[in-house]
């Protein structure tokens, strides 16, 4: 039997520091697939071109991570935005970053809507409907929340949708992430997350912040780069992968 793959991901290219001062190299050398910011809620050609030389120097897969364009909020807060608008904004964010990448010799090989995008489009038919058509007009797989109206739209759309499951998010019953007004929105304990794993990984399942039991499915796990300890948390995730006797790795 063939050994299980799962794939560890982090949002890059967020940080206001000159980048090779930041914690985001540290970041790197723990994941294998890096969302990169490319503009919309962060990120400029400095810092793109810097994670993607040095992803690909590491062997790291290169996502594009496009956001509602709100810098001043961080991408973290819904837009009421023209279908047309959004997706022009998102293709420019997208193939800014196909420039930084190409010259490095790598690629954008996925892409994933960050923050307020990310929940909305779960709900949002619009929305979600932009998001799918970016993924399929630049021919490459979508992350994002499984079981959510964009997975139904993407495999309509025959995108390939990667589910993707957060180690460092506290979820609501209904399978959807705490909202981050919430106290127990973040997970920033060590011995939690790799014991979230653990249980994940093993039994498919997770423990919702109302106490009930949530199923999960994925093939992607992510830890943001703004969680505090978040180098320590992704190296809890390796450590408890690697104790379910699972590879760290992308296939897309």
């Amino acid at each position: 039997m063939a050994r299980r793959r799962i794939d560890v991901n982090c949002d890059l290219g967020e940080t206001a520091l000159p980048w090779h001062e930041s914690h985001e190299p540290a970041l790197l050398r723990e994941i294998s697939s890096a969302n990169v910011a490319c503009g919309g809620h962060a990120g400029d050609p400095a810092s793109m071109s810097a994670v993607c030389a040095e992803a690909a120097r590491l062997g790291v897969t290169i996502g594009a991570q496009v956001s509602y364009p709100d810098r001043q909020n961080f991408g973290r807060v819904a837009m009421d935005i023209d279908h047309d608008e959004l997706m022009a904004s998102l293709s420019q964010q997208f193939s800014a970053l196909i420039g930084a990448a190409e010259a490095y010799g790598t690629r954008v090989a996925y892409v994933k809507p960050h923050g307020a995008l990310y929940n909305t489009v779960v709900t949002h038919h619009g929305h979600a409907d932009v998001v799918v058509r970016l993924a399929e007009r630049f021919g490459v797989p979508l992350f994002g929340m499984p079981n959510s109206l964009t997975e139904n739209l993407a495999e309509r759309h025959g995108v390939q949708f990667v589910r993707e499951w957060f180690a460092d998010r506290g979820y609501l019953s209904n399978g959807q992430l705490a909202p981050r007004s919430r106290p127990d929105a973040l997970v920033t304990s060590r011995r939690l997350v790799f014991e979230r794993v653990t249980r994940a990984v093993q039994n498919g399942e997770v423990e919702t912040v109302d106490g009930t039991t949530l199923p999960v499915d994925f093939s992607t796990i992510c830890v943001h780069s703004d969680t505090p300890g978040a180098v320590m948390l992704l190296q809890s995730v390796r450590a408890a992968l690697a104790q379910a006797d699972v590879s760290i790795g992308a296939e897309w």
